[in-house]
């Protein structure tokens, strides 16, 4: 056979039952073609984007991932996906053989059970979306999420973490699979699957703000829709529309950039999904406006999503042309978001409120070994402050990185030890007894990240971070976007100068900016200044605004 014919031959993608593991059922999956052949560059291989992988090229991967639309029976997937999953896992990698010693542990055996698994309370009946799975296929789903369940007690609410599984399946064996989604759930970057009640309500609430900026019109035509019922009750069903309602074909491509990029895809997608009905369903003689006038709107997007007239790439390449839609757009949203419905539930007297017992305090010997190491902290002071903290926090015990008591006064030792740590709780006191700090909700070592211009960014952090005072006075200062969520002013812009949290080089450090620092301390961490800041609107915290540094003390939270 001739080179040319060979090569053609070795580059034919794999027949439908040749593409998935045995325990798919490839009979009901469409493959679909974006345009004629020949008319587009060649696809890339794995072996191609691996190198992007290993040099940490994350931009120019993203930018490859979205273009490339690889059809659903393409061999890519089966290394792809594993490898971009493996690049969000936090801490050390699993061993081989790990998934299934915890198998072993949980059922008693390898061997598949004949009868149903039983899954974790965090598991619905409703989110247990098997696409194209077997019999076998679903069994397998159950037992990874099973065994995931086991191995992550925190989760308590996740509706997204069974379609996931099921999908990665589709493209892998059990204990890939396994791996991939511990990685996306203890991801610490990016956001990929919620794990609270609380955290999937935010969601959804996010997605109806940025739609409400970014999809204006498309919001607009779906709040009028929506009648009586609300919007409301259509966006807490936005994951629904991806996961449950598009064609396995589009959610495939979905997936593929989700798990380079994270929860932001959903959201972009969602908004694109409300884009396209709008366009489709604003005349009054359209097919979809009659679908959402006699059975609403909720049943209309639905069937719009399962017929979407939209090919995957028309559908991806709608999501990533909403302009200005920033991830730190997006996170100071959620973030926002996340706080004003704790602070509701806190005054409501729910169960976050509750949650501060004496179980999620530091154990005794923390409360010792703070005692014998801080020269900041009284232990009436340390329960002030944990009773400040975000409630998640307060599940993890304090660990003291740096004092320069010990470490002595340098930013460079501050950095080495201190700044792949997050959160962390910085503590000053002056020479003149003052106690005051911040909570630093991001890495220190953020202050070494680029944009995607190339230039290093001046400030970083999230609305989380707050500064505190505890002698002579005490309270705390959230930042301003907080306080105005909890006003009901949620929707007023916060300004730039508003959200300047974190900052720092060699040669200094600062925590809150806008009209002045409210922290910020030279590199030899023995002098300081304090000022009222936008970003926070404290007070100086110390009379004087200069203050002499006697000792510094940051903390980490273990296993946090």
């Amino acid at each position: 056979m001739p080179s040319v014919m060979l090569s053609a031959v070795l580059e034919e993608e794999p027949d439908l039952y040749e593409a998935f593991p045995p325990h798919v059922d490839p009979s009901g999956i469409t493959i679909l073609t974006d345009s004629p052949p020949g008319k587009k560059a060649p696809l890339k291989t794995f072996a191609e984007l691996e190198p992007l992988l290993q040099q940490g090229r994350k931009r120019d991967l993203k930018l490859l991932i979205r273009e490339h639309s690889w059809p659903i029976n393409s061999p890519i997937r089966a290394s792809l996906w594993p490898a971009l999953c493996r690049q969000h896992q936090h801490g050390k990698s699993m061993l081989d053989g790990f998934y299934w010693d915890m198998v072993t542990q949980v059922f008693g055996t390898v061997e598949l059970p004949d009868k149903p698994i039983m899954l974790p309370p965090f598991v619905e009946a409703t989110h247990c979306l098997g696409y194209h799975l077997t019999r076998k296929g679903r069994a397998v789903a159950d037992r990874v999420v099973s065994v995931l369940g086991y191995a992550c007690p925190d989760i308590t609410y996740s509706p997204s973490l069974y379609p996931i599984t099921a999908a990665l399946l589709h493209f892998m064996p059990e204990e890939e699979c396994y791996h991939c989604m511990a990685s996306l759930v203890a991801s610490k970057e990016k956001m990929f699957i919620t794990q609270t009640k609380l955290l999937n309500e935010v969601t959804w609430k996010t997605v109806m703000q940025i739609a409400k900026k970014h999809a204006k019109s498309a919001a607009q035509h779906l709040s009028r829709l929506s009648g009586a019922i609300g919007p409301e009750r259509i966006y807490a069903d936005w994951q629904w529309w991806i996961l449950a309602a598009l064609p396995f074909p589009h959610l495939v491509r979905v997936l593929d950039c989700f798990f380079h990029e994270g929860i932001k895809v959903f959201y972009r997608v969602a908004l694109a999904i409300l884009i396209l009905f709008n366009k489709h369903s604003t005349n009054q003689n359209s097919e979809w406006y009659a679908e959402a006038t006699k059975n609403g709107v909720d049943h209309a997007v639905d069937k719009f999503c399962r017929n979407m007239p939209a090919s995957p790439t028309k559908l991806l390449r709608t999501a990533f042309s909403i302009r200005a839609l920033s991830s730190q757009y997006i996170s100071r949203v959620f973030i926002k978001t996340e706080m004003t419905l704790k602070s509701k539930q806190v005054i409501t007297g729910s169960r976050l409120m509750r949650s501060r017992s004496s179980d999620n305090l530091p154990t005794s010997q923390s409360q010792v070994n703070i005692q014998m190491m801080s020269h900041t902290l009284t232990i009436r002071e340390l329960f002030t402050l944990w009773s400040w903290l975000p409630v998640r926090i307060t599940m993890y015990q304090p660990v003291l990185l740096y004092t320069t008591e010990e470490h002595g006064c340098s930013l460079t030792t501050f950095y080495v030890r201190v700044e792949h740590h997050e959160p962390t709780l910085l503590m000053i006191k002056t020479c003149n007894n003052e106690v005051f700090g911040a909570y630093c909700s991001t890495r220190w070592f953020e202050r070494n990240q680029k944009d995607e211009r190339g230039n290093r960014q001046a400030y970083f952090g999230t609305g989380e971070t707050f500064l505190f005072s505890l002698y002579p006075e005490r309270a705390k200062y959230p930042w301003v976007g907080c306080s105005l969520a909890a006003e009901g002013k949620g929707e007023e812009r916060v300004s730039h100068g508003s959200e300047l949290f974190m900052a720092a080089d060699s040669k200094m450090i600062t925590i809150g900016g806008g009209d002045g620092q409210a922290i910020w301390m030279d590199e030899n961490i023995r002098f300081g200044k304090t000022d009222r800041c936008s970003t926070f609107n404290n007070p100086p915290l110390c009379p004087s605004g200069d203050f002499e540094i006697r000792v510094l003390e940051v903390y980490g939270f273990s296993g946090a």
